[in-house]
């Protein structure tokens, strides 16, 4: 057994819930990003601008999502390069066999792949071939096997999910946001969890408000310490800049989450709000604007995930606007500025519990 953990070490094989659900999640999440989510933008760019050179290069950009997530975790994974470029080819198989829930089967198969290329990395003379073929065999062999019932696991998850939304907006309202908002600021990808499940719609939308909630809110509510670079960095970066906060006062935690427990069924009830940009907007907040961005995008085109799930391209009323404006950055800013002041009141938050470091 110790024979097994040294070689383990010397592998840089972890088995650990922080190197695969966060480390790894997170990667993917930033994969997707420099993928599949910045393609739908200048896509959608092309499109309403009329320009077919921007519509192209969006296309390229998404037609990769597959392989850039799988390189994305393969590089969390600190793998070595003949591994890490092998993962192209596992991603492109997981993504296109797993169908709707494709970033699920990217994320458990490129694991597995990973470490399976990684325990022979350099093992043998002929590692030129051994390493990419037990990699790429591992990988799409896995894709072709398990694939295919991930995804449809992850779809029917996620479809269970809208559909109850639409049910019952208030209550689901309230529970996706608040739960998508607190992965947001965790240290784990809410923008990775929202694109395995595929939350689009009005589930989308009440994700948007609590991702929002939690980075308009710490923003604004640790304005005293932080002033203006504290909004910039929590409003358009991420609201985990405060978790070495949270930790040391949980409290904190608080106006954010009834924020984010107020918006989401304004979202869902009051404006109707859906998000029918590409999944991954969902979990994004204000990051880079990404959230508001994928709410425009999917009023004027769809994506794949949200048609599939019944959504239409509109042509968004004044009342659309003002209802994305609310919920995305005016709302989340009045209710944490009101929630913190009264936590400062009381006792629960004192000066300096918000600073960032």
């Amino acid at each position: 057994m110790s024979k097994f953990s040294a070689f383990l070490k010397r592998k840089n094989i972890e088995f650990s819930l922080k190197r695969y659900g966060i480390d790894a999640l997170g990667a993917m999440a930033q994969g997707l990003f420099c993928s599949l989510l910045i393609g739908t933008i200048i896509k959608t760019l092309g499109q309403q601008l009329s320009v077919a050179f921007l519509t192209d290069i969006g296309t390229y950009a998404m037609a990769v999502s597959g392989p850039a997530m799988a390189v994305a975790i393969g590089y969390a994974l600190k793998a070595d390069p003949m591994v890490l470029f092998s993962l192209a080819a596992v991603g492109w198989a997981s993504n296109a066999e797993g169908g709707a829930g494709g970033p699920l089967a990217v994320l458990i198969i490129a694991i597995v792949a990973a470490e399976c290329g990684k325990a022979v990395s350099k093992e043998t003379k002929i590692d030129i071939l051994v390493t990419p073929a037990v990699t790429i065999l591992v990988g799409v062999a896995l894709a072709k096997l398990i694939a295919p019932p991930i995804g449809a696991a992850a779809a029917a998850f996620g479809k269970l999910i809208d559909t109850t939304t639409k049910l019952q907006p208030f209550w689901m309202g309230i529970a996706v946001s608040v739960l998508v908002g607190v992965a947001l600021t965790l240290p784990i990808s809410s923008a990775a969890i929202c694109s395995v499940l595929g939350l689009t719609g009005l589930a989308g939308g009440a994700a948007l408000a609590g991702c929002c909630a939690q980075m308009v809110g710490f923003a604004v509510m640790s304005f005293r310490e932080n002033r203006w670079g504290g909004v910039v960095s929590q409003g358009l970066g991420t609201s985990m800049l405060q978790m070495p906060n949270i930790v040391k006062n949980p409290r904190v935690w608080i106006p954010p989450i009834l924020a984010s427990a107020i918006t989401g069924p304004i979202a869902t009830c009051l404006f109707r709000l859906e998000m029918n940009g590409a999944p991954i907007n969902s979990g994004m907040g204000t990051c880079g604007l990404c959230g508001p961005i994928g709410v425009w995008t999917g009023w004027l085109a769809p994506s794949e995930k949200a048609i599939e799930n019944g959504a239409q391209a509109i042509a968004p009323a004044a009342m659309d606007w003002v209802g994305l404006a609310l919920v995305s950055i005016v709302l989340p800013a009045i209710l944490c500025w009101i929630f913190g002041g009264i936590a400062r009141k009381i006792g629960w938050i004192k000066d300096g519990d918000l600073k960032l470091n």
